[in-house]
């Protein structure tokens, strides 16, 4: 068999404002590619413990164990389900979307005994929506603090006080809130924290910042049966993470690099700013589409900054609109998962692709397609709506 060499590596340059990853802030490219070094080299536990630190500000905690665990998002989810759960023990997952779905399915396969409670796609969970599962005294109660999947972003404060009165651990998916918008985890008493690198971040996927309270950690080294993953074993990731530095797997040196300049650039702005700034450009891309008729998905007054479903217009073809964007215009948006396929468009403004060009050239570039399929609308109306929601802002 000859040896196959596959072509040379060439990906093509695109707008990245779907729903994960986003944009890559150039900084971060560049420390991607800085010197490897070893993963007990001194240069790199350092590394490590000023990660460690920022992660903190970030999450707005004094968690010793916060971490950046070596895997994507969907890991940090299994990493704090399984060392919180174990066989037998009873769960609460509140579900109003793909992740709060993936959170059950997950902790099913934990071996917990899953209590689910449901909310309609876009809409979010009021306190007394847990009322009679709380009731139950599960261990654990599992919510979606930005359901990427809907747009939909979740009030904590009263569900955190009724879990915790319930004598509950509280675990949050804040994949697509890091960054974006305040993630109070000491103010809002959560127990065990998880996100990705690749929304609000903008950096590529491959790892998950994560913090557990020392309440949850103290359940994690209590437990009378091990945790069924190794590689995510908690116990043992607190030695790796903690002062004794004890060897567990070799760390993705250069993808450290990457997240360790990505915290720089969002505590360097600051993160009022950083939350400020996702929140202008949501509110000129939503004035741009509402004024070519285009609605969000999400519930009003619990919508995303970052994360925009809206729902695609009677008699436009979904598929078209979202191949054409990416193959003339190198746009790429998400469509709908789940209950919300062929239903809506997620489109992200994340990170460093949160800013008004790119909030401008797809407004310009939708208006083209949606014309051409003869959606009637006034042309050059969701930009202009776009420009006068910055103007005023300026105002």
């Amino acid at each position: 068999m000859t040896d196959f060499v596959a072509p040379p590596l060439n990906p093509p340059v695109r707008l990245l404002l779907g729903p994960g990853p986003s944009e890559i802030h150039p900084r971060v490219l560049r420390a991607l590619s800085a010197n490897t070094v070893g993963h007990l080299d001194p240069y790199y536990l350092t590394l490590m413990s000023d990660m460690q630190q920022m992660l903190r500000c970030l999450f707005r905690t004094q968690n010793p164990m916060t971490m950046a665990i070596s895997a994507t998002g969907s890991a940090g989810m299994e990493s704090t389900v399984v060392n919180l759960i174990e066989p037998g023990d009873s769960m609460v997952v509140c579900v109003n979307g793909v992740f709060g779905e993936r959170m059950f399915d997950v902790a099913g396969r934990a071996g917990a005994n899953v209590t689910r409670v449901d909310r309609p796609w876009g809409d979010i969970f009021e306190p007394s929506h847990l009322k009679e599962a709380l009731a139950k005294k599960p261990k654990v109660v599992g919510i979606v603090l930005a359901e990427t999947s809907t747009g939909a972003l979740q009030p904590l404060e009263e569900i955190s006080k009724l879990v915790h009165e319930a004598g509950a651990l509280l675990l949050v998916d804040a994949v697509t809130a890091l960054g974006g918008v305040p993630v109070e985890v000491d103010k809002l008493d959560i127990d065990a924290i998880y996100s990705g690198s690749q929304k609000c971040l903008s950096c590529p996927p491959g790892l998950a910042p994560a913090s557990f309270s020392e309440r949850a950690l103290q359940v994690v080294l209590n437990r009378k049966t091990k945790v069924q993953s190794w590689y995510l074993d908690v116990s043992m990731l607190a030695k790796y993470w903690g002062q004794e530095r004890v060897y567990h797997h070799t760390g993705p040196i250069n993808m450290s690099y990457g997240l360790y300049e990505a915290l720089r650039i969002v505590l360097e702005e600051g993160q009022e700013a950083s939350f400020a700034r996702h929140l202008l450009n949501h509110k000129a891309l939503k004035a741009g589409l509402a004024a070519i008729g285009i609605k969000y998905a999400a519930r009003e007054g619990h919508q995303l900054p970052m994360l925009n479903a809206v729902t695609i217009p009677d008699g436009v073809d979904d598929a078209k609109v979202r191949g054409a964007l990416l193959n003339r215009f190198g746009i790429e948006i998400g469509g709908g998962l789940g209950a919300f396929k062929g239903k809506v468009w997620r489109i992200g403004l994340m990170g460093h692709g949160s800013r008004q060009a790119n909030v401008l050239t797809f407004l310009g570039a939708l208006e083209q397609l949606l014309a051409e399929q003869g959606y009637k609308f006034e042309h050059g109306a969701s930009t202009a709506a776009a420009n006068e929601s910055y103007l005023s802002h300026k105002a």
